[in-house]
């Protein structure tokens, strides 16, 4: 089982530390969030800084919100930040679930799913090498891999569980994990009905903090505060309690998470760590071990 760790978001210049600090640890994936009205750091420029102060372990989107953004400008970053890791990114993307994001974007919330996939098709001929359209030639630079880097889609709707197997290299599941087995196995299930080959990677994220006291409350503060609000789409309203409550915090609940993804076929595992507290990378490391 491969493990990652998230990003805290409230102390941007302290990621090049944790970066440092996870690189020379038994982690697989760096992984960050992305919001707009928010103050969490821009993640592709965020993350082409972190590839530069670790030089092994992979980073990740999670996710992206591909339908703010422009898609033709979108691939290029992508496309970049894929080279200048030298294939180690990630990039996982999704529809994200705050209508005031949307707004900012000046992006109706209508139809964003059908979006999501027209931005899908342009990025992946682009980074095919294809002219982007009629007079206008491809746009580069080439990512590492052709046809784009790996791509995992955060999907819970049936819809976006397709979506994985039209465009996608695997699932990001962020559910509660009763319902991780369900979706890995949809999403499997989609895979052979779409006729690709071999599987689709399956990584799971759950909230995570391990240390003293003060580390568990400053997590579960910024949990609080970043689900907070009226803006969210399709959830229900006691969600921001049910994820306060969800946040694994102990060395024990690591492990069994570990065991439990382990068996229903999770290829990775990503915990994502809402304190600032660096300390906290050799507490994994320590409970992996």
């Amino acid at each position: 089982m491969n493990v990652g760790l998230g990003l805290p978001i409230s102390d941007p210049p302290v990621l090049l530390d944790w970066a440092r600090s996870a690189d020379a640890g038994p982690f697989s994936t760096l992984a960050l969030l992305d919001r707009l009205v928010y103050d969490n750091p821009e993640p592709l420029v965020t993350l082409a800084a972190l590839v530069g102060a670790a030089g092994r372990i992979r980073v990740q989107t999670e996710v992206l919100l591909a339908p703010l953004r422009q898609p033709a400008l979108m691939a290029k970053q992508v496309a970049t930040l894929d080279r200048l890791s030298g294939g180690r990114l990630t990039l996982g993307i999704g529809l994200g679930a705050r209508r005031d994001d949307y707004k900012a974007a000046g992006i109706d919330t209508h139809g964003r799913g059908a979006r999501l996939d027209e931005i899908m098709t342009d990025m992946r001929r682009i980074w095919s090498g294809e002219p982007y359209g009629e007079e206008i030639g491809p746009i580069g630079p080439a990512p590492t891999r052709h046809g784009g880097p790996e791509v995992l889609f955060g999907a819970f709707a049936p819809a976006a569980i397709q979506r994985i197997a039209r465009f996608g290299d695997g699932l990001l599941c962020a559910s509660p994990m009763a319902d991780m087995d369900r979706l890995f196995r949809a999403a499997e299930q989609a895979w052979r009905s779409a006729g690709r080959t071999g599987r689709p990677k399956l990584v799971a994220q759950l909230n995570a903090a391990l240390g003293p006291d003060e580390t568990i409350e400053e997590a579960r503060g910024h949990i609080r505060r970043y689900y907070s609000g009226p803006q969210y789409m399709n959830l229900p309203a006691n969600y921001t309690d049910t994820a306060v409550q969800r946040m694994l915090t102990t060395a024990g609940e690591v492990r069994d998470a570990l065991n439990r993804l382990t068996d229903i076929g999770a290829d990775e595992i990503i915990f994502y760590c809402w304190s600032a507290d660096i300390a906290q990378i050799d507490r994994f490391a320590e409970t992996l071990a």
